[in-house]
């Protein structure tokens, strides 16, 4: 995945938030703030103004612009947490299949550590580690990135899904209890979007 690429899957991370702006607030309205679309398209907006203006040199560069801009841009959780993704890829960025893996591996393990996110908690998590973890056993395998990629993100949607039976326990969600079963997390429906946007651009 070099520049071109990174900042390609971006732009196309951007162009599905904004398309699902409004599915992804609705989900947020049954057991959020109704507002994660809303914000996210926000901040995704933001992404691509700032790499228009300000074109960087490599693609741990664009990770780390990314990242800022998503920080100082997105309110609620989101900023934080897909702001903190970014941050962490930019220091494993590399040119082939296996840093980009790890270079997600490490976007993940940031969330992880901003956001104390364990599987099962109807979480953005609940969607990017089986996602990372069908990744790795694809690239093991032989698979090229964009195989990969097509099966991680069959992994994502399928933990998108899972999270619809799942009991909040992180965010506002969890002062739901019980009553948050039966919504798919909003969170985990963008993640799989951006598992999703990286699969597309690598195929084409």
């Amino acid at each position: 995945m070099d520049l071109d690429r990174i900042n390609a899957w971006v732009r196309e991370f951007a162009r599905l938030i904004g398309e699902n702006a409004q599915y992804l607030s609705d989900l947020d309205a049954a057991i959020g703030d109704a507002d994660h679309g809303i914000n996210m398209d926000r901040g995704m907006t933001a992404v691509v103004a700032a790499l228009d203006d300000t074109p960087p040199a490599d693609a741990g560069a664009l990770c780390k612009q990314v990242g800022m801009t998503l920080v100082k841009s997105v309110g609620g959780a989101s900023g934080p947490l897909y702001g903190t993704f970014f941050l962490r890829m930019a220091p494993a960025m590399g040119a082939e299949s296996a840093d980009f893996a790890a270079a997600l591996r490490a976007g993940v393990e940031g969330v992880v550590q901003r956001g104390r996110a364990e599987a099962g908690d109807k979480t953005m998590f609940d969607a990017l580690a089986p996602a990372l973890d069908a990744l790795d056993a694809a690239l093991a395998s032989g698979a090229d990135l964009a195989k990969a990629l097509a099966e991680a993100t069959a992994a994502a949607e399928k933990g998108r899904d899972a999270t619809e039976s799942m009991v909040a326990r992180k965010g506002r969600a969890s002062y739901l209890g019980q009553r948050s079963v039966g919504h798919v997390d909003p969170g985990a429906t963008s993640a799989a979007l951006l598992i999703g946007a990286a699969a597309t651009v690598v195929r084409t």
